[in-house]
């Protein structure tokens, strides 16, 4: 039958198993086996013994039934909590949407209530469903896999390593096993730089070790998606409404940030000041990274995507994506969670989904999506049970989304919470909010003053990646402005002779960011500076040299 259902059956007796060791059974004297006993604990049995697992602690349906009655309470208690603004959740069960519901408001400052018609941007949940699309034109194009070296698509595209050029391909690219270091490029596009610059300058950043390590990476997941667009001749945003939004009916979905702010129905982002106190502070722009977190969205569209990915591809009961690269896609690809003890199960991801496993063996597929400046989302698949949930909320991530929807898997399978979400999920989420830069937390010393009169800095600097860095005095201050036309401003403070301080600002640098840079001299003139947050990644322990700039004569 169509989805990724099983027939079950409980176990009724268990089966003989021999205990192999270095690759011969061992055996303890003459022993004679006796019936084996029934199991206390009921057994699910799938089609293999990689499908099994431990049964539902009721029917599925009532199981299901329950945990729906339960869910409204779970989603306003982790709101009440956390005082996220506003929320959407969907419910998909047996290809049908069983539960909508809509939860807060829009915007702090209005009070307008959010309705099932509120879109939302989905940030990272972008990712799964930009694989489908690919999935999708997989299906059209029997040249295309997810084996197709990005290079054969994108002739002129580069990477840092030659072999990585030539070799990777659109699944390494969706798998984060490229090696670009978890942030490459994020941080121009802090800066105002557009998809193609970004793109063309991913050449410039030190490589992680290809296809052995995992590096999450926005715009390493944007390339794979760009050579799918490009082999067809289409932009992204053309390729993900052509096969997916319009085929699915999603008619409230876009990958395009100019079409979201045209909607009057939309939550508006939340930035987190403090605890709990959340303002609509940014827009947060990501068309730059639309395949990986540029998707806006309402939940009602969203389970329309959920619920042709649990029926293998199919749609209103007709084929829409061939199984076998959607499978490909929700499959595990590489570790990114290693377990830190013999105890723990580590995690895995596939072709832009997570792919882990529930404590009683289900196969759960799951993404985050998450904005510092206002956006927090996830989405939690169980394909043996037909079964999604996704919450979309407008405030800054601190783990609301993962505990609803972790809570009513909860009520699924065992009736009743195993811990409390809410908390389990603030504490793991808390780090993004957290400030950034070598000075965060820091004051400048007493009395300090620059190493020179401030037209000694004065001038124009340049970075291979981050391109032209202009100085500026204006009353004995120092201004600095990076990007395309000069639009991301900063003050230089002094701190301690030639090195200043400054506060980067973005998605990546929460409030309360402070970071250094360090000016350089050559024969007694300034002849560079380091600015010290854009020198780095946080997966990478040696600086990756990008933020160095060199003077112009």
């Amino acid at each position: 039958m169509p989805g990724a259902q099983h027939a079950r059956r409980v176990v009724a007796t268990t089966l003989a198993a021999a205990v192999v060791i270095g690759g011969a059974t061992a055996c303890t004297g003459d022993v004679t086996a006796g019936p084996s006993p029934a199991p206390t604990t009921p057994i699910d049995v799938g089609t293999a013994p990689n499908q099994d697992a431990i049964a539902l602690y009721t029917g599925r349906d009532a199981a299901i039934a329950a945990a729906l009655e339960k869910l409204p309470g779970h989603i306003e208690d982790a709101l009440e909590r956390s005082k996220v603004p506003g929320a959407q959740v969907a419910v998909v069960s047996g290809g049908k949407t069983v539960y909508t519901g809509a939860f807060g408001v829009k915007d702090v400052r209005t009070g307008d209530k959010v309705d099932d018609g509120t879109v939302f941007l989905i940030a990272s949940m972008s990712k799964p469903i930009s694989a489908t699309v690919v999935a999708k034109a997989i299906t059209d194009d029997p040249k295309l896999s997810w084996s197709t070296p990005v290079h054969d698509l994108l002739p002129s595209f580069e990477m840092g390593d030659p072999y990585v050029t030539a070799h990777a391909t659109v699944g390494d690219y969706f798998a984060h096993r490229s090696g670009i270091p978890t942030g490459g490029g994020d941080d121009l596009e802090d800066l105002g730089f557009d998809r193609a610059y970004i793109l063309a300058h991913l050449k410039e950043i030190p490589l992680a070790p290809f296809r052995t390590t995992y590096q999450y990476s926005n715009f390493g997941l944007t390339t794979g998606a760009e050579a799918i667009a490009t082999s067809r001749g289409q932009t992204w945003e053309q390729t993900a409404k052509e096969l997916l939004f319009d085929p699915l009916g999603m008619t409230s979905t876009t990958s395009s940030h100019a079409d979201f702010l045209a909607i009057e129905d939309r939550a508006v982002q939340h930035a987190r000041l403090g605890d709990d106190d959340f303002e609509p502070l940014f827009d947060r722009d990501p068309d730059a990274e639309a395949p990986a977190g540029g998707v806006a969205s309402t939940a009602t569209d969203i389970a329309k995507w959920m619920a042709m990915v649990l029926a293998d591809g199919e749609h209103d009961g007709a084929p829409l994506i061939d199984a076998a690269p959607l499978t490909e896609a929700f499959s595990a690809q590489i570790v990114n969670s290693h377990n830190t003890a013999l105890d723990q199960r580590p995690g895995h991801y596939g072709f832009g989904m997570n792919v882990g496993s529930a404590v009683g063996g289900r196969v759960v597929l799951s993404h985050s999506g998450a904005f510092s400046m206002g956006t927090g989302t996830a989405v939690s698949l169980v394909p043996d049970l037909d079964l999604g949930i996704t919450m979309l909320t407008n405030g800054a991530p601190i783990g609301v989304p993962e505990a609803v929807n972790q809570a009513f898997l909860d009520d699924v399978m065992f009736g009743a919470q195993t811990r409390d979400w809410v908390d389990a999920f603030r504490a793991r989420l808390e780090p993004f909010n957290h400030p950034v830069g070598d000075l965060a937390g820091q004051t400048a010393p007493a009395g300090a003053t620059m190493g020179g009169s401030a037209s000694d800095y004065v001038g124009t600097y340049t970075s291979p990646y981050f391109g032209t860095l202009t100085v500026t005095e204006s009353g004995g201050a120092l201004q600095g402005a990076l990007g395309p036309d000069g639009g991301y401003t900063f003050a230089f403070t002094p701190w301690e002779g030639d090195t200043m301080a400054f506060v980067p600002t973005g998605e990546n640098a929460p409030t309360g960011s402070l970071s250094s840079a360090v000016f350089t001299r050559s024969g007694g003139s300034v002849s560079g500076v380091t600015l010290t947050y854009f020198n780095g990644y946080p997966m990478v322990e040696e600086p990756s040299g990008l933020g160095v700039f060199t003077r112009v004569p």
